[in-house]
């Protein structure tokens, strides 16, 4: 089966095309676009996204496997990503990650055999002010504790 954007999707990308003033810039909302409707980049998303910029393969991989944004696998429901820049790493980000690991069972990088959850660690999410944090798909979690984390896995199982 090839790989395509829907009728929606390709309206979308059109729109976004028309703000760049050249195609290959539009390479990361591209590949957002992908990821949305796709959930993973595997590599025929890959091919399709370089075919439809016109930019070569290696440019989209590079972008794929730099940004953590992008998923080169199956991840699970929740998306659990943990900074671990200085300042979260400064105010307990390390024992967060930890915790998470007891708690899911799981290693970063790993998701849960129920595919409920994928735990990942990123550099900055640009949330120093209230550290340590954690990305739960779209959503934001400051100043975490360990009480904090598993009120929010309670509410997410």
């Amino acid at each position: 089966m090839a790989v395509a954007f829907s009728e929606k999707t390709k309206e979308r990308f059109k729109a976004i095309l028309a703000k760049y003033p050249e195609k290959g810039a539009a390479l990361l909302p591209a590949m957002w676009l992908a990821q949305k409707e796709f959930s993973v980049i595997t590599p025929e998303v890959e091919e399709y996204v370089a075919k439809l910029l016109g930019v070569p393969l290696v440019r989209v991989h590079e972008v794929l496997t730099f940004y953590t944004m992008y998923a080169a696998k199956p991840l699970g429901k929740y998306h659990l990503q943990l900074c671990t820049n200085i300042s979260c790493t400064l105010l307990g980000a390390e024992d967060i990650l930890e915790h998470l690991k007891d708690k899911l069972q799981i290693g970063a990088g790993e998701t849960t055999p129920d595919k409920k959850f994928t735990l990942s660690t990123v550099e900055c999410l640009g949330y120093c002010g209230t550290a340590p944090v954690l990305q739960v798909n779209d959503d934001f979690h400051e100043n975490l504790t360990t009480k904090k984390v598993d009120e929010l896995l309670a509410k997410l199982k």
